[in-house]
């Protein structure tokens, strides 16, 4: 059986590269002093096609170290989980703050001076050296236990990072934390929700936390089939079915939890139909019992654009922009498949109990960005590529006016791929489309890729940095600067 997961611009690549020697076309900005790092998952080992999920692949971060107009190196590596470093033939590292079954494989940032490869549900998060070897395991000095989340949101006037985290070994229960500036956590809240669900990602504004508790649960018959042998599977699935998302599983279960066969990489999460769809709007200084919750249509949201308060002379309220998919996980229990994705904009009105659900673009589209300034605050710009396949689909970048209502569309030609795009701006102080867009494109016809800088007021190419092989269709990565 074929997986599109495994093959064309999602194929994975099968050595790490040190590259020094780049070729430029254009002229990179000589305000970029710093790295571009994107994480995404590229399966090491045996893989069953019929069984491989998107999410589960052994993960793998690409970096680009830029300075002075110059590209000055290029490097990808695995996240040496212990099954990737055995794979290797290496000794195993440490393993703590989360079970280690993949090496992280959603997002990498930088925060107090270290370099992160994080991934969410439980599993752990590591630390990297500047040049992206695996220093091992990161629990943020020991303050966050049971893993972290792939989407912090940084506060742009503390340094802070928010987050939201989520795991079946929770309970009916996900963790808000707040990362301070020295890499520690020095705020944890659990806060109740209706099961077990996969909250992806979550909303920050200047005066609140936004929870997307949503019908994408997790699945103890998948999990079971996944981890526990065939003889065993209905005693396991009972006993899942009896825990999770009501009570927390105490430690030494969980420690005995086996991983499974490495070619067996199912996902344990799936719609449901009848899991209630609701958001939940908590102070940032509250606690489960202040979060007000609010019914939304049923669907699945994986990444919200921003999120910000409203002006106080049009009511109380919080305005969330969001890419939102009717379904996921129902129908193709692979990846993210189940019809395109749209930017809606909901509008929770604290003052009548509801939410008010309108649509910003039609067109699919995902791994929405803004100017990383502007999170949290009214923001004007947004940045996503397109998915799908036609003209309209895969080879473009949209760029959303909220100011001036519109949007413009930068095609980058036929048989070309395109993730997600990450804004510098030219300067602290510069405007909020005043700067560059980067991120990679993929050239089918040469299975080559190149990072794309953009001009982020024009979106015209300004520079390209050609590697002479394929970067995989990853998830999420950022700019790290030299500073």
């Amino acid at each position: 059986m074929a997986n599109r997961y495994l093959e064309d611009s999602f194929a994975p690549i099968s050595e790490e590269h040190t590259l020094t020697d780049l070729e430029v076309t254009g002229t990179i900005p000589d305000y970029l002093d710093g790295r571009y790092l994107r994480n995404g998952p590229n399966p090491i080992g045996e893989i069953d096609p019929e069984l491989y999920h998107w999410f589960i692949g052994d993960g793998m971060v690409h970096g680009m170290r830029i300075r002075d107009g110059k590209a000055e190196w290029y490097r990808n590596r695995w996240v040496r989980s212990p099954h990737v470093a055995h794979l290797l033939g290496e000794p195993p590292r440490p393993s703590h703050g989360g079970i280690s079954p993949i090496g992280a494989n959603t997002n990498v940032i930088g925060h107090a001076g270290r370099t992160l490869a994080l991934i969410e549900g439980g599993v752990a998060n590591y630390e990297l050296t500047d040049e992206l070897d695996t220093v091992g395991p990161c629990d943020f000095g020991g303050t966050i236990t049971g893993g972290y989340t792939a989407h912090p949101k940084r506060d742009p006037d503390t340094g802070e990072l928010h987050a939201v985290s989520y795991s079946m070994f929770r309970g009916n229960t996900v963790q808000y934390s707040v990362i301070g500036a020295d890499g520690t956590a020095r705020r944890i809240v659990d806060v109740e929700v209706t099961g077990s669900p996969m909250m992806h990602d979550f909303s920050l504004t200047e005066r609140h936390v936004v929870f997307y508790d949503l019908p994408v649960t997790f699945d103890h018959r998948q999990a079971a089939e996944m981890t526990v042998p065939r003889g065993l599977r209905l005693p396991a699935r009972l006993l899942l079915s009896a825990l999770i998302g009501r009570v927390r599983i105490p430690d030494p279960i969980t420690a005995r939890m086996p991983s499974g066969d490495a070619a067996d990489r199912r996902f344990p999460y799936s719609w449901d139909p009848r899991y209630p769809a609701r958001v939940g709007v908590m102070p940032r200084q509250g606690g489960s019992a202040d979060v007000r919750w609010f019914e939304v249509e049923p669907c699945y949201v994986f990444h919200p654009m921003n999120a910000y308060d409203g002006d106080p002379s049009e009511g109380d309220t919080v305005v969330l922009d969001v890419i939102r998919h009717a379904k996921m996980f129902d129908t193709d229990h692979l990846g993210p498949n189940e019809g395109p994705p749209t930017l809606d904009r909901w509008t929770v009105d604290l003052a009548d109990g509801k939410v008010r659900e309108s649509r910003i673009d039609d067109r699919g589209q995902e791994f929405p960005r803004v100017d990383e300034r502007r999170v949290g605050k009214r923001h004007r710009f947004g940045y996503a590529p397109a998915v799908g396949v036609g003209a309209r689909g895969e080879n473009a970048l949209l760029k959303h006016d909220f100011v001036g209502g519109d949007s413009r569309t930068r095609s980058f030609g036929a048989g070309k791929a395109l993730g997600e795009f990450v804004f510098q701006p030219s300067s602290p102080d510069a405007a909020e489309d005043d700067g560059v867009l980067m991120g990679y494109v993929y050239d089918r016809a040469s299975d080559r890729s190149e990072l794309a800088i953009l001009d982020a007021r024009s979106l015209d190419q300004v520079a390209g940095i050609q590697l002479p092989h394929r970067v995989p269709a990853g998830f999420h990565g950022n700019w790290v600067p030299s500073s």
